[in-house]
């Protein structure tokens, strides 16, 4: 019958097997016919007759199966003689025979693990100079960009100057001030505890405003508009780049360095020594609530210790970084967006890419200017 469950009988008489095979070796059968199959062992069998006389059915799970029957009595030493398939049968088992002779099973060839992380560790550092190379040439297209700029002002555009603005600056004015804030009261607090086992609470001012001035309300900044800003800016560029806008764009004869990166440059090299000198004042009112509410510690003393340990000095050190940090935001975030491929996945790799970058590349130069700074004892 037509229906019947693909089946298996053995013999074995001295050194020659004989395996016996009926019923449908189809996809149904599959999985019992291959536990059964699994299953035999032979012995020393050197000749091994296998008679598909009985099959009622057979499709591609029954020839493959049949196939890797053979070449596992064959691996074994034995000789194999497959005998009784039908001919309407016989060009499908042959189609699978030749399928595999065209793609063999490729054996990978063993590689040590330590060697291997060291190929991948290789592959990183050429891929990041290769970035880094490229990085700096766009620096350089960047810089004659602004220079041509300043000597024609006409190329620069003033609307997308002032929408910029209005996006990366203005419109990031609470989430800044919100963190910022709230880091104030952090920083007090964790201050106060230190300063409290030796009975000098007052100190906490002054660690606040070092911290925030120097440090922290820069650096934080930086961090929130690379998130914000400098992602924005990928997607932007990455999406007009996919949908051909910026190929149309140089078909009008305009150049997407002025029309795109300058703006957004220029942008966030004003907004964000702005937003340092907000997040700075923020910090500060959430560091003397906090002061205030839960220490020993007056209003007027607060603001006494303050203007004493707030100098001009420790202002201008952590304001001298915004224009560098927001320079490089701007570089990597429109860098990454005319670096995006074709596909709308692109435009996700680039952004997170650009946000990572520009976040690496922002405390690397923090660590440089604070070498710089100690070296020169400012």
């Amino acid at each position: 019958m037509a229906d019947t469950p693909g089946w298996l009988e053995t013999s074995i008489d001295g050194d020659r097997a004989t395996l016996v095979a009926g019923g449908c070796w189809t996809f149904d059968s599959a999985a019992s016919l291959d536990a059964s199959l699994m299953a035999l062992s032979f012995g020393g069998a050197g000749q091994i007759d296998i008679d598909m006389v009985g099959i009622d059915a057979f499709d591609t799970s029954g020839a493959w199966l049949l196939r890797r029957t053979q070449e596992t009595f064959e691996a074994s030493g034995a000789t194999v003689t497959i005998s009784g398939i039908a001919d309407s049968y016989q060009p499908l088992f042959q189609l699978v025979v030749e399928a595999e002779k065209e793609h063999p099973e490729v054996e990978r060839e063993y590689v040590n693990p330590a060697v291997a992380a060291l190929n991948r560790l290789g592959a990183m550092v050429f891929d990041a100079g290769r970035e880094g190379g490229q990085l700096l040439n766009f620096l350089g297209l960047t810089i004659v960009t602004m220079g041509r700029a300043i000597v024609s002002p006409r190329r620069f555009r003033i609307t997308a100057l002032i929408n910029q603005v209005e996006q990366t600056g203005f419109n990031a004015l609470p989430i800044v001030g919100l963190l910022l804030f709230l880091i104030g009261v952090v920083l007090a607090y964790q201050g106060a505890d230190l300063t409290r086992q030796f009975g000098a609470e007052i100190l906490t001012v002054d660690g606040l405003a070092i911290s925030v001035l120097r440090e922290l309300g820069v650096l934080i900044t930086a961090i929130l508009v690379a998130g914000r800003s400098g992602s924005a800016f990928t997607a932007q560029i990455g999406t007009m780049k996919v949908n051909e806008e910026i190929a149309a764009m140089q078909t009008f004869g305009l150049d997407p360095m002025e029309v795109l990166v300058l703006p957004r440059v220029c942008a966030l090299l004003i907004t964000l020594p702005l937003l340092t000198f907000f997040a700075d004042v923020a910090a500060l009112v959430g560091g003397g609530v906090m002061a205030v509410n839960s220490l020993d510690i007056t209003l007027v003393q607060f603001v006494r210790r303050l203007h004493d340990a707030a100098s001009l000095n420790q202002f201008l050190v952590g304001i001298v970084k915004a224009p560098v940090f927001a320079f490089i935001i701007a570089l990597v975030g429109c860098y990454e967006g005319l670096s995006v491929g074709g596909s709308a996945e692109s435009i996700g790799q680039m952004t997170t890419k650009a946000v990572v970058e520009s976040i690496f590349l922002v405390i690397v130069a923090d660590a440089a200017f604070s070498i710089i700074f100690s070296t020169l004892g400012i």
